[in-house]
C-alpha cells in the first residue's frame, strides 16, 4: 500500500528536479518572446546558440576546460593512488596520525585558502596561465581516503601471490590493486570532472584573458546585469557548456549507477 505512494514521491521530486532543465531548453530553443510564456506552437530556432557561439570564443573554452580538467584528474589519480598505496602496503609508526592530517584537510574549505593560493601562484609566476588553475587540486584528501578505502579490502593473499612471483611494489599496485578498484576509480573520477568542469570562483580569479578561461568563466558575459540578461541567450550558453557532461551521462548512465554502487558498498 506504500509502494505506491512512495513512487508518486519520486517521481514528482523527479520532476521538480528536472523542471530548470526544461525551461533552459524551452528557453533556449525559442525566441526570446516565449521566455516566460509557454505556447506549443511556437516556433523554434537555434539562432541563440548561433548567437551565444559567435558572441565568445566557445572553441576556446572548451579546449582549455578539457585540458584543465584531463590535466588534474590524471593527476590526482597518479598522486592519490600512490598516496593511499604507502598507507595501506607501507605502514610506519605515525603513519595512522599522518593520515588523520589528511582527513583534516577535507575540512577545509577551498574558499579559505583563495589569498594564499594566489599569493603562491603569483610568486611563482603562474598567473593566467592553466597550470595555476590546476595546481592547488593536483591532490585530493578525498582521493587518498577513498582509494585507500578501496585498497583495505583487497585480499592480502593477492598482493603476496604476486610478490611470490616476483613483482615489485609498482608492479603489484598496477597489476593488483588498481585493477581490483576499477569501480572506486571510475565513480571518483566522474565525481571530480563534474566538480572541475564546473569550478567557477578559483578559475575566475587567476585568469583574465581569453586564452585560459575556461568555460564557467567564460559564461560570464551573458549575465552582465548593467544591459540586462538575456534568458534565451544565457540558457543557450549553459546548455552548450553541460553538453557534454550531459551527453556523457545520457550515454553511460548504467555504467554510472553500477560504479557508484560498487564503491559504494566497499
Amino acid at each position: 500500500m506504500n509502494r505506491v505512494p512512495l513512487n508518486l514521491l519520486a517521481w514528482s521530486l523527479a520532476l521538480l528536479w528536472v523542471l530548470p532543465l526544461l525551461y533552459a531548453i524551452w528557453t533556449a530553443i525559442h525566441p526570446p518572446v516565449y521566455a516566460a510564456r509557454f505556447d506549443l506552437f511556437a516556433p523554434l530556432t537555434l539562432e541563440n546558440f548561433v548567437r551565444v557561439w559567435n558572441a565568445v570564443p566557445f572553441d576556446r573554452y572548451f579546449l582549455n576546460t578539457l585540458m584543465l580538467v584531463v590535466f588534474v584528474v590524471i593527476s590526482q589519480f597518479v598522486i592519490c593512488t600512490l598516496a593511499a598505496y604507502a598507507f595501506v602496503v607501507f605502514p610506519f609508526r605515525g603513519s595512522d596520525w599522518l593520515f588523520m592530517l589528511v582527513l583534516v584537510q577535507m575540512m577545509v574549505m577551498p574558499e579559505v585558502l583563495l589569498v594564499r593560493n594566489y599569493a603562491t601562484i603569483a610568486q611563482m609566476g603562474l598567473l593566467d596561465t592553466i597550470p595555476a588553475i590546476a595546481l592547488p587540486y593536483l591532490a585530493s584528501a578525498f582521493g587518498i581516503f577513498l582509494f585507500r578505502q578501496a585498497f583495505k579490502s583487497v585480499p592480502k593473499e593477492l598482493d603476496e601471490a604476486a610478490r611470490m612471483e616476483g613483482a615489485g611494489p609498482l608492479a603489484v599496485l598496477w597489476r593488483v590493486y588498481v585493477p581490483l578498484a576499477r569501480s572506486t576509480y571510475l565513480a571518483y573520477g566522474l565525481v571530480m570532472v563534474a566538480y572541475h568542469w564546473n569550478n567557477f570562483l578559483w578559475p575566475l580569479i587567476i585568469t583574465n584573458s581569453v586564452a585560459t578561461r575556461p568555460i564557467t568563466v567564460g559564461l560570464q558575459v551573458f549575465s552582465t546585469v548593467e544591459q540586462g540578461i538575456d534568458w534565451p541567450t544565457v540558457t543557450a550558453a549553459t546548455l552548450l557548456s553541460v553538453a557534454p557532461l550531459l551527453i556523457a551521462f545520457l550515454i553511460f548512465q548504467r555504467q554510472f549507477v553500477q560504479s557508484f554502487m560498487r564503491a559504494g558498498i566497499r
